[in-house]
């Protein structure tokens, strides 16, 4: 490290700057000729592996045109010694099973001429000059006819060919000569013979003397010369030899010539083929055939490319090392002048800059910043600095200093007996070659602050002050995982608390009022809590304590009391006073430790419980009949979420039958279900009731209405005689003000004519919300639509209803239908419903018709539509098949 002590010399002269070495295009220059004469050495060696691999490619090619000149001779020899067995086998041959035998064991070679048997002529086994071997059988008979009865014995390449045959009893090959029989021009008349003789029935003969007694005569193959070798060479080779064929013992010319072709310079691939006593020669002359260079051209152009960038790359290192020499000479002379700025800027730096003798510890350097935030520090040990104990024995450690000491927050005294947070570092620098400790801080008190607050926001609820629902949860989750390892004695017990009637305050004195009380009642439940009690905002009005207490006694007496202190207090806003209450779920923690998901759950149906025995009580969580079936609930509460979610809700439609005849279009009701996790059919009944008491009934609606309209073609088959299709709305539907905007935005979105949909309302929810009910029924039935009065008779049943809602249709609840044919009071009832439905124009349903006679029961009462399981079982819309 530079010196930063305030005594500098003055700056001394720049020295000259030394050059020295070779100029930088000598060592480009060198490069390149390097570069060049490592490619044409590549390039060489390429070249000569090129011509190997041509050489290799060639002898192989030469080897295998040999092997392929072998292979018809071969056939022909085969043929011969099949018909030679046959003759042993039987020697009463004539020409039509002789030329029956060959066309069996012809394989279809066109240089074969002829197949011929000539049969020796003298009567005397042993040979004489004066014997004779006429043709007697020839194949193809009408091209060979001539052969009959000529002697071969007048061809002395074919009598020397029979007589080495006839001894060694094998196949024995002629010297190219001049066939008999006409030939085609392109073929050329030479040919060969392959001669075997053929001996009289018995086994085959062993000895010289007995093939001779034996002999009958011979059997020839006449094959073309140049049919044969260009059929048995290969287009390979045959394109890239020049190939000439010569019998080494016959003649000194050629007897098959492939032709002139361009020839090149290189020296000729000879065989030898020795076959039936003759040897023949093969000469291939190998064509021009062009190499392979592109790897050639790939080591000679990448190699150049290569000189070249090598010579730049030495070029440009050469010009470098020139300019590093002469800026270093630049920053020699400029050292001293740099070392004062250094010292100037050092001052000028906002972070705390120190320096302490590593022998003795104390500070001997401090920058301005330094001594403002610190005062004079000079002198004082380092390790004064720090506030905490332990930092004051890892700033006197070297080898703590030496591991790194990086960026530590750490709380630093500062001037007049303040004390500030800051991030230190501290490391081991040479000073003047003493060892020295070089220290920088940088303040960061107000970063720490805004920190905190941040903190303290992510765990606060802003409006109360008490802890939000992410800390209280993580608080909770660390004391179900601290009470699974848990030994001693004592509970811990969660408190759900939730205001009665909150909702009524802010609907009257506005949210203002609200957040008034909701401050006060954070204050007032303050009051009642101990020391290690956690008490949290968790929602609008809901709140949540987590405390310890050694029995549950404790926790319950605890409860009570912030119950009894919300109760007491008077709320008062703008001349009106409030009471409040509140209704307190617990759960006490003891042997089992259960998850977070459930201990919020146990505790939401305790205070679930506490609303619903009346409000303003606590309730202390059990496992009992109420307490399941509310849980019950609560889970077919997220199994529906989820089937909305995965589109597993299911409608299904039921029609409703004319019982007068008047209306020939098909009515019917939508139904809903529910497919399960399992695929199995739930029906309404088990999750309706859930789904009204928290509050999904309306998105379950809102999901049927657009669903039945979207695909309202496809609900029945005979979607084109459709006469209405009617919809159920709950109760908590009705409540919502957005429900008619919605209903009459998809009759619009999706064109559906208004006088097909007829919305059914029970009479509980009519009466329940008549003024609601009425706006939503009278926006519905001028836009088109029929409204129906379901179930009727199941509630209050008064028919004073009837005058002031205005309706289209009465259903009767099935309750009255099913023993109508047996109860008086239930025929008289339901003649009253139908009279006075009549009067007010309604038309009147019968709900749950199970068989014909209540369907004849209810006619004969004047009802107009039944519907039930007896005139029609519900079936699954058309687009959810």
């Amino acid at each position: 490290m530079n010196s930063i002590h305030p005594d500098v010399e003055a700056s001394a002269p720049a020295p000259p700057v030394r050059r020295a070495g070779l100029p930088p295009l000598a060592w480009a220059l060198t490069g390149l000729l390097v570069g060049l004469a490592c490619t044409a050495v590549l390039g060489f060696r390429e070249w000569k592996d090129l011509q190997q691999h041509a050489a290799e490619a060639r002898g192989a090619l030469a080897d295998a045109g040999a092997a392929q000149l072998r292979q018809p001779l071969e056939r022909a020899a085969s043929i011969l010694r099949a018909m030679q067995t046959l003759f042993l086998a039987n020697d009463k041959m004539d020409q039509s099973s002789f030329s029956q035998y060959y066309a069996r064991l012809h394989d279809g070679t066109g240089a074969y001429t002829s197949l011929a048997f000539a049969r020796l002529g003298r009567m005397d086994r042993p040979a004489t000059a004066n014997a004779a071997y006429r043709y007697q059988f020839v194949s193809p008979y009408q091209s060979n006819a001539e052969l009959l009865g000529f002697d071969m014995v007048s061809q002395p390449a074919n009598l020397a060919a029979l007589v080495r045959a006839r001894d060694t009893d094998a196949v024995a090959l002629s010297a190219p000569f001049v066939l008999r029989q006409q030939a085609n021009p392109t073929q050329g008349r030479l040919g060969v013979t392959l001669r075997l003789p053929v001996y009289s029935n018995g086994p085959t003969p062993t000895s010289a003397n007995e093939r001779r007694q034996r002999e009958l005569g011979a059997l020839a193959i006449g094959m073309r010369l140049q049919p044969l070798v260009e059929a048995a060479l290969s287009p390979a080779v045959r394109n890239s030899f020049r190939v000439r064929l010569r019998d080494t013992a016959a003649q000194a010319e050629p007897f098959f010539d492939s032709g002139q072709v361009d020839i090149a310079d290189l020296p000729a691939e000879v065989r030898q083929l020795e076959f039936g006593g003759r040897r023949w020669q093969i000469e291939m002359q190998p064509r021009p055939q062009p190499l392979d260079i592109g790897r050639l051209q790939t080591i000679v152009v990448g190699g150049s490319i290569i000189s070249v960038l090598l010579a730049a790359l030495l070029w440009s290192l050469a010009m470098t090392r020139r300019k590093a020499l002469a800026l270093g000479a630049q920053m020699s002379a400029r050292y001293r002048e740099s070392e004062l700025r250094f010292r100037t800027l050092n001052e000028l730096l906002p972070a705390l800059v120190l320096l302490a003798d590593a022998r003795d510890w104390k500070i001997v350097y401090a920058n301005q910043a330094a001594r403002i935030r610190l005062g004079d520090p000079t002198g004082q040990p380092l390790s004064a600095l720090f506030l905490d104990q332990e930092l004051q024995a890892r700033a006197r450690d070297p080898a703590d200093i030496r591991s790194g000491w990086n960026r530590l927050e750490a709380e630093l005294r500062g001037a007049g007996g303040t004390s500030f947070w800051a991030n230190a570092s501290i490391a081991e620098v040479d000073v003047d070659g003493a060892p020295h400790l070089l220290m920088v801080a940088t303040d960061n008190s107000e970063q720490r602050e805004l920190t905190d607050r941040l903190s303290y926001q992510a765990a606060h609820d802003a409006l109360t002050g008490l802890y939000n629902r992410r800390e209280f949860e993580r608080r909770v989750e660390d004391v179900l995982r601290e009470r699974s390892t848990w030994t001693g004695s004592g509970y811990w017990a969660l408190l759900y608390i939730d205001l009665d009637q909150f909702k009524l305050i802010n609907d009257v004195s506005g949210h203002m009022a609200g957040d008034q009380l909701l401050e006060q009642l954070a204050f007032a439940m303050r009051q009642q809590l101990r020391t290690g009690d956690v008490l949290a905002r968790l929602g609008g009005d809901e709140f949540g304590l987590l405390t310890f207490h050694g029995d549950a006694g404790g926790a319950l007496e605890l409860a009570e009391r912030l119950r009894g202190g919300i109760e007491a207090l008077m709320f008062t806003w703008q001349g009106r006073c409030y009471k409040v209450s509140c209704s307190i779920g617990m759960v006490v923690i003891d042997q089992q430790v259960p998850t977070l998901k459930d201990l919020l759950a146990w505790a939401d149906t305790a205070c679930y419980l506490a609303k619903e025995n009346g409000r303003n009580r606590v309730h202390v969580y059990r496992q009992d009949d109420e307490t399941t079936r509310r849980q019950g609930e609560m889970e077919w509460v997220n199994r529906l979420r989820w089937a909305m979610e995965q589109d597993r809700l299911l409608l299904d439609y039921q029609e409703i039958v004319s019982l007068t005849g008047e209306d020939v279009a098909t009515n019917i009701e939508l139904l809903l279900r529910l497919r399960d996790e399992d695929g199995a059919i739930v029906l309404p009944g088990a999750f309706l009731p859930a789904a009204e008491r928290y509050g999904l009934m309306p998105a379950i609606d809102r999901w049927v209405i657009q669903k039945a309209l979207s695909n309202f073609s496809s609900l029945h088959p005979t979607a084109r005689v459709l006469g209405t299709c009617a919809i159920n709305l709950s109760g908590a539907s009705i409540e919502d003000e957005g429900l008619a905007d919605f209903i009459l935005a998809c009759i619009e979105q999706h064109g559906i004519p208004p006088q097909m949909l007829c919305f059914e309302i029970t009479e509980t929810v009519a009466v329940r919300n008549l003024l609601k009910v009425v706006r939503i029924v009278e926006r519905l039935r001028c836009a088109g639509c029929s409204i129906a009065l379901d179930d009727f008779g199941a509630g209050m049943s008064s028919f004073g209803y009837l005058k002031n809602l205005p309706l289209d249709l009465i259903k009767i609840d099935r309750s009255f239908i099913v023993d109508l044919d047996t109860d008086p009071i239930s025929h008289t009832i339901i003649s009253a419903i139908a009279k006075i439905g009549h009067q007010r124009g309604l038309k009147v349903v019968a709900e749950g018709v199970s068989n014909d006679h209540l369907c004849a029961a209810a006619r004969s009462l004047g009802v107009d539509y039944a519907q039930g399981f007896g005139l029609h079982r519900p079936e699954r819309v058309q687009f959810q098949r």
